[in-house]
């Protein structure tokens, strides 16, 4: 062979193994891979979406993020793991349903693919971290809304979506307890003292309806659920309505406008759905314990992402702080060595608008 071929030769063939990367890399390959999956469709996880979104932009991430259009339904929930996990996905974060269900599996998957968990916990599956609010904490946080707002006592109505998940059962608790006084309240059972066929759980100076919270199993039957509660209410003073889930406030305000009884009822509520916020703008909601769904999903996804870099500085340790957002807002507050943030709505709206907007358009 010449000199001449043997250069032809080499030079193509380098040409060649240049191409070859190139050419065989789909769009895409190489990036780190994240999976994010909630517990429902809703408001709560758009913003949600948004943060990590721009997390997924920041660290170079190809993300899939699903909401699941059945609410609450772990059936739904899982194939959509199982099929990341089988992917080989770099990492997974779940809004986890139904802990005590769903430890065994979610064990299963953490043992081969990074798995966290956000807004709601399983503790037992070998997660890297929860990323979320302590809900207890959250909770107790609506009790004391309801006291300031029910100074003497009255009646109050709790509605959630479900109360199996960890999120469910600490806030529901904490409400009660911040009620009663006391931790692990019990409350008393018995009848309301003013309308005889109504049953109620008492806990300190007040009457919950049914004694229990009451569950909807999500957005679709959520208005329904207030309706049933406050068509038995309606005539009695001291009412307060409290809504523990995203959908719940927006739900209340809107049965209670139907029924005439928007003046009647006092509203707490729980997360920034943008119905809520504009309620406690016009006067119509007292306020709402708010966490930082755009923070889950900025963090769920950088964590994630750093964890696939061997970096584990960007894993959650501590709870997201809760906020209290109301109409005028209000200084800070140092509660069981928390410091909680009381924004005015108009700038804690303006501010959420702003972060979901800074985020590319997919």
């Amino acid at each position: 062979m010449s000199v001449l071929l043997r250069i032809s030769v080499v030079v193509g063939l380098a040409a060649v193994l240049a191409c070859v990367p190139a050419c065989g890399k789909k769009d895409g390959a190489g990036k780190i891979k994240i999976g994010v999956v909630t517990n429902c469709t809703a408001d709560f996880w758009s913003i949600c979406e948004a943060g990590a979104n721009k997390a997924a932009t920041d660290n170079g991430v190809e993300l899939q993020f699903r909401q699941p259009e059945k609410a609450f339904d772990a059936a739904v929930q899982m194939p959509i793991v199982e099929a990341w996990a089988k992917q080989g996905l770099n990492g997974i974060a779940v809004s986890v349903i139904d802990p005590d269900g769903q430890t065994e599996d979610l064990t299963r998957i953490a043992k081969k693919v990074p798995l966290l968990t956000m807004d709601n916990d399983a503790d037992k599956t070998g997660r890297l971290c929860y990323i979320g609010i302590d809900n207890y904490e959250g909770g107790k946080a609506v009790g004391r809304l309801v006291k300031k707002a029910l100074p003497d006592g009255g009646t109050v109505g709790v509605f959630i979506g479900s109360t199996k998940s960890a999120n469910g059962k600490a806030r529901t608790q904490g409400v009660l307890d911040e009620l009663a006084g006391q931790k692990d309240a019990p409350g008393v059972k018995g009848t309301h003292p003013q309308k005889a066929d109504l049953e109620v759980r008492t806990y300190g100076k007040y009457h919950l309806v049914d004694g229990a919270a009451k569950e909807d199993n999500g957005p679709d039957n959520a208005q329904k659920t207030v309706g049933a509660v406050l068509a038995r209410v309606k005539g009695l003073p001291n009412l307060c309505m409290v809504g523990l889930y995203a959908y719940n406030p927006p739900a209340i305000l809107n049965d209670a406008k139907a029924k005439s009884m928007a003046k009647d009822v006092k509203i707490i509520g729980f997360d920034e759905d943008w119905e809520t916020l504009k309620g406690i703008a016009a006067g119509e909601i007292e306020a709402t314990v708010v966490q930082d769904p755009f923070a889950y999903g900025y963090k769920s996804v950088e964590a994630l992402a750093a964890n696939a870099k061997g970096d584990t500085s960007k894993l959650v340790k501590e709870p997201i702080p809760y906020r209290i957002v109301t109409k005028n807002g209000g200084a800070d507050e140092t509660v069981n060595g928390l410091v909680v943030k009381f924004p005015k709505v108009a700038e804690f709206e303006a501010k959420l608008r702003s972060d979901i907007a800074s985020v590319p358009k997919k």
